[in-house]
């Protein structure tokens, strides 16, 4: 029996990179494990943040599709706010809202391209990337994630909807757990793999 995922993003390259990535951990963590992912509640940051109501909507909405085994996760790029200091709010936000489902609420520190730079020695001569790339110190305290990419690309430049996708599906997720928030998102995955597991 699936394990069913409503995932509620900002961006319209997550609505295409986030169930691919939550699909290749759900596989890491346990080949044998089918995990649902059902298609992403996208909204703006600014709305899901700062708009009352507009989260608990769109976590509503997500654990709908969720039920009833699965849970919800709420995907954001941090941005320049404290995800420390942000998360804690959301969470409690999405819970009420959760429908009894487990919720979490993850962000990516900066911007949910951070976790490729942590990882970047796996996406070397991929999209227009050298072949040498190397992380960066601390790639999830650069403000401009994207930026960073579209430099280092020849004869390419870095479109979310294309590349973000077609990185997430090739980034190494071991290396990408050097960064904080993904491994919090490795982890939360790995929770809810083995709150449904018999």
């Amino acid at each position: 029996m699936p394990i069913k995922i409503g995932l509620v993003v900002e961006g319209h390259g997550e609505v295409k990179a986030a169930p691919n990535l939550f699909r290749r951990i759900g596989h890491d963590i346990d080949p044998s494990v089918l995990l649902e992912v059902q298609q992403p509640i996208r909204r703006p940051r600014s709305s899901l943040v700062r708009t009352a109501l507009e989260l608990e909507r769109a976590v509503e909405l997500a654990a709908l599709k969720a039920r009833p085994r699965g849970g919800v996760f709420v995907l954001l790029d941090s941005d320049d706010d404290c995800p420390a200091t942000l998360a804690p709010i959301l969470l409690a936000r999405a819970q009420k809202a959760g429908m009894g489902l487990p919720v979490s609420v993850i962000l990516p520190q900066r911007e949910f391209e951070g976790w490729f730079l942590a990882a970047a020695e796996s996406i070397r001569g991929k999209r227009g990337l050298p072949v040498d790339l190397v992380a960066p110190p601390n790639p999830e305290e650069i403000r401009g994630a994207k930026e960073w990419l579209r430099e280092r690309m020849r004869g390419h430049v870095y479109s979310e909807t294309i590349d973000q996708p077609a990185l997430t599906a090739i980034f190494d997720l071991n290396q990408a757990r050097a960064a904080k928030s993904f491994d919090k998102c490795y982890r939360e995955i790995r929770l809810l793999i083995e709150r449904f597991q018999v």
